[in-house]
């Protein structure tokens, strides 16, 4: 496409939970949680098959990165500040040229603040929790629609309604509710705007 670099921002959040799972932290404990994000050992790359792997401190942790129950615990360790700031230099790293596409709950309000397009992404509760649930099962994962629909329902009250960092739409931002749009008709748009914006972009890579 535009051959820029990507940053899934939730992807550190729940590796600094899962760090945390496996190093035996109280679930409550912000200062431990806070260490381990300023000290991550993680490396994201593709397996043969070019799917994505990931390794924390050099085990794969692919599978157990994108569980609903990590994703839970990632919702709540976002809400530290700490743990917040521990993470913000890392992810600012990730702007280099020629571009940066970053997916995030607070990348256009406070990670990239002066990011030259903003996109917020969205969809119904019901088609989200319809997406994920498809998402999961092509793992190979046992889960249910209504706990998937129940917890998104809750991380999105929690995500929104925090202290630090909510979930919120920035006035500058362009609101694209994908929930009747497939995932080509996403990119298409999500692409289309990037090249209005960023007319240099269109001469970019395809690859």
């Amino acid at each position: 496409m535009l051959g820029w670099h990507l940053l899934d921002s939730g992807a550190l959040y729940r590796l600094v939970a899962l760090a945390g799972i496996r190093a035996g932290l109280a679930p409550d404990d912000i200062d431990g949680h806070a260490r381990l994000a300023s000290s991550l050992d993680v490396h994201f790359g593709m397996d043969p098959r070019g799917e994505e792997r990931v390794t924390l401190a050099g085990a794969d942790v692919t599978r157990d990165l994108r569980a609903e129950s990590t994703g839970e615990a990632a919702s709540r360790v976002a809400a530290w500040q700490p743990v917040r700031s521990a993470l913000l230099g890392r992810q600012r790293a990730f702007a280099e040229p020629p571009g940066l596409v970053a997916d995030g709950r607070d990348m256009g309000s406070i990670v990239f603040r002066d990011a030259g397009l903003k996109i917020f992404l969205t969809a119904s509760p019901g088609e989200r929790a319809l997406r994920r649930y498809k998402q999961l099962k092509e793992k190979g994962l046992s889960v249910s629609l209504a706990a998937l629909s129940a917890e998104i329902a809750e991380r999105d009250r929690r995500d929104t309604t925090r202290a630090v960092a909510p979930l919120v739409a920035v006035p500058d931002a362009i609101v694209v509710d994908s929930t009747a749009l497939s995932i080509e008709e996403v990119v298409g748009r999500v692409i289309a705007l990037a090249r209005q914006r960023f007319p240099e972009a269109a001469c970019g890579s395809e690859a």
